[in-house]
């Protein structure tokens, strides 16, 4: 692999002059400039971004670990996190942890040890103990999606019990009392606070001794199994909330496979939707979350926590960004009496 002092030997100058070509520092000749470029492609030659990275204590990489690379929400969130990190001068690491906090812990570790200046985390464990792990190097991380038991961290985040109430309060309003949840993993905070909003629409509406929830996996199985479940009971509901997207398609396989027809025979909405450039007919009633605002705003948060240093004194954030309800056929019409 070509070096830096053979560019230099080459092109006839000084390994200084190619160091100054290279990071576009300090004066050169707009014609020694050229040669030493022509130079650097006729040998191939990659500076070390190792070696540089020592001398600035930065690598201006920042990493994304998340837990569901299949789910278009997290799709969309990471391009917000991408588009955001180059326009700053940033490339980014994706990296996948399948809700499981063994991976999560593994990707960072890996992350620290190759010296990322900032971390943004979709944890798979509200008491996730990846961020004291993260401020004992020192490295800027944000929280995003959900938010941990940790209060010393920045968090960008959808209203997510808010959402919920929403939802829930929409089938209410249509004339449903037997309304059924499944949300996620009970360690997730996002799954949490779900079932909260759930429970505050149906008790605000008087409508306590009808709550019922389940906390399984954001997953499309999870779905299909929950909705088996209370389908093979006596009292069956008449909507079915997912707690994700994921979720909601399960439920709507289950009722298929049963031939109950939505929402004829039950309504179903859900948290979150399939993208409407993924689906011809988009039919499922759903909150919104804004995944790509999400992943710019923590990235931009980010970005100042890693210029502004270990001196920064700015105030920990808990943004909260708000979500839309988006009614779709598949919640139905007012029920009759």
């Amino acid at each position: 692999m070509p070096t830096i002092h053979d560019v230099a030997r080459k092109a006839g100058v000084a390994s200084i002059t190619v160091s100054r070509v290279i990071n576009n520092s300090g004066y050169v000749s707009e014609k020694l400039r050229a040669k030493v470029n022509a130079v650097i492609d006729e040998l191939g030659y990659v500076p070390n971004v190792l070696a540089r990275s020592l001398k600035s204590k930065r690598t201006n990489t920042i990493a994304l670990v998340f837990t569901d690379i299949t789910n278009p929400f997290f799709n969309i969130l990471a391009r917000g996190v991408e588009d955001t990190a180059y326009q700053a001068g940033y490339h980014v690491i994706f990296c996948n942890t399948d809700e499981t906090q063994d991976r999560e812990d593994k990707y960072i570790e890996i992350l620290l040890q190759k010296q990322v200046d900032g971390i943004l985390l979709v944890p798979a464990d509200i008491n996730s103990k990846s961020i004291d792990i993260i401020h004992k190097q020192n490295t800027p991380v944000v929280v995003i999606d959900r938010y941990v038991s940790h209060e010393a961290v920045d968090i960008v985040r959808g209203d997510s019990e808010g959402g919920a109430y929403q939802l829930t309060k929409h089938l209410i309003d249509l004339g449903h009392k037997r309304i059924s949840l499944i949300s996620g993993r009970e360690k997730v905070s996002t799954s949490v606070d779900r079932v909260k909003g759930y429970q505050q629409a149906m008790m605000d509406s008087g409508l306590a001794s009808y709550i019922d929830y389940f906390y399984g996996q954001f997953s499309v199985q999870s779905g299909i199994d929950f909705t088996n479940q209370l389908f093979s009971g006596a009292e069956k509901p008449t909507a079915i909330i997912g707690g994700n997207n994921f979720v909601a398609v399960g439920a709507l396989s289950a009722l298929q496979d049963m031939n109950l027809q939505v929402p004829e025979d039950v309504a179903v909405v859900s948290f979150d939707e399939i993208p409407v450039n993924l689906i011809h007919n988009p039919f499922l009633t759903a909150i919104v979350q804004p995944p790509y605002e999400i992943g710019q705003k923590a990235t931009q948060l980010l970005v100042s926590r890693i210029q502004d240093g270990e001196k920064s004194q700015t105030p920990y954030k808990d943004i909260v960004l708000p979500v839309k309800l988006i009614v779709r056929p598949s919640s139905g019409g007012k029920l009759e009496n």
